[in-house]
């Protein structure tokens, strides 16, 4: 039988974003089947009775749940629904050892053990389940969608591909077999260093502020949110970053493969002004192409919005189409 590990978990409100009087919360835990035990913060509405539609969230990639993903599930469970937010395996207080690592197959997979969690819950319509991926994780919530028939709608909010921006840099600027090889030749001569050696170093989280002004805008964005307004303790961008080599198997395996065979529900929504807009737009297109699922797809633009926009701005993140979606969808 699974046995969850026993995590050592926060007890004292620690969000970036003020509690709610119109829910309750609590901390859970559950275990992917790769047997790593996952922290959840969990989001009731006050006074809910009977089975609720329920949400699983997270995101972004490289944050906590303390931060968007949490106000996200917050905000929905506000809402009506019954959600969770949970740190992804090797990140915040969920375990897994080395820390800091990212798997296309495991956080996949992290997302899958949140709807079977989600469904054997008392209070849970298992037939009215949702995800919500931000960021990284909208990226990882459409392979979940194209794995796991349990889940009747998904919302990428500010979606990176988390593989192509691997394997091609932004704005696929190192799209080439050359600079791919050369990138892998680092890779692997810091893993031999670091075998040898004997233990891990870090990638670096986002810039300090103040933020040098020939920054691109995009990098102040970051900066300004996760080492700014929304900084945690526990969150790798506003600290130290991923381990150096957490993400070099993304290098080639890409996610979106079969996202044209989704047969569920899924809403791509992204600031146009976001430097991540073309992942969220070709993501959407892909989607769609030789489909025959089209009719429940369904792309918003959200006119003016940068990428961080959509991690806490609640002026600009859509929560009543977000909602309405949902409903429309099976989901509330």
């Amino acid at each position: 039988m699974m046995k969850t590990e026993e995590l050592k978990l926060v007890v004292e409100w620690d969000k970036t974003f003020p509690k709610s009087d119109k829910v309750d919360h609590k901390k859970v835990t559950f275990i992917n089947r790769y047997g790593i035990t996952l922290a959840a913060d969990m989001y009731t509405p006050k006074n809910a009775e009977g089975k609720l539609p329920a949400i699983a969230v997270s995101g972004p990639f490289g944050a906590v749940k303390e931060q968007c993903s949490g106000l996200y599930a917050q905000t929905m469970a506000e809402r009506g629904y019954l959600t969770i937010a949970f740190d992804p395996s090797f990140t915040g207080e969920s375990g897994g050892q080395p820390r800091y690592m990212a798997s296309p197959d495991i956080n996949t997979e992290d997302f899958m053990a949140a709807v079977d969690f989600l469904s054997i819950q008392e209070n849970v319509d298992a037939d009215q389940i949702g995800i919500i991926g931000i960021c990284g994780w909208g990226g990882m919530a459409l392979n979940t969608a194209a794995l796991d028939t349990r889940i009747k709608a998904t919302i990428a909010s500010t979606m990176y591909d988390m593989t192509r921006v691997n394997a091609n840099g932004y704005f696929d600027s190192e799209d080439s077999e050359e600079a791919r090889f050369a990138k892998k030749q680092d890779m692997n001569a810091l893993r031999t260093e670091e075998y040898k050696k004997g233990e891990y170093s870090r990638a670096g989280g986002c810039l300090p502020l103040p933020v040098p002004e020939d920054a691109p805008f995009f990098v102040k964005d970051y900066s300004e949110y996760y080492k700014g307004r929304c900084y945690h303790a526990r969150s790798l961008n506003s600290n130290e970053g991923w381990n150096s080599l957490g993400c070099q198997s993304f290098m080639n395996q890409p996610i979106l493969t079969y996202s044209n065979e989704i047969r569920s529900a899924v809403l791509i929504m992204h600031g146009d002004k976001a430097h991540s807009y073309y992942f969220g737009k070709d993501a959407y297109e892909a989607m769609i192409k030789d489909s025959k699922y089209t009719e429940n797809k369904e792309l918003l633009t959200i006119p003016g919005a940068v990428h961080t926009d959509l991690y806490d701005n609640l002026k600009v993140i859509p929560f009543d189409k977000m909602q309405q979606f949902l409903k429309e969808n099976g989901v509330g």
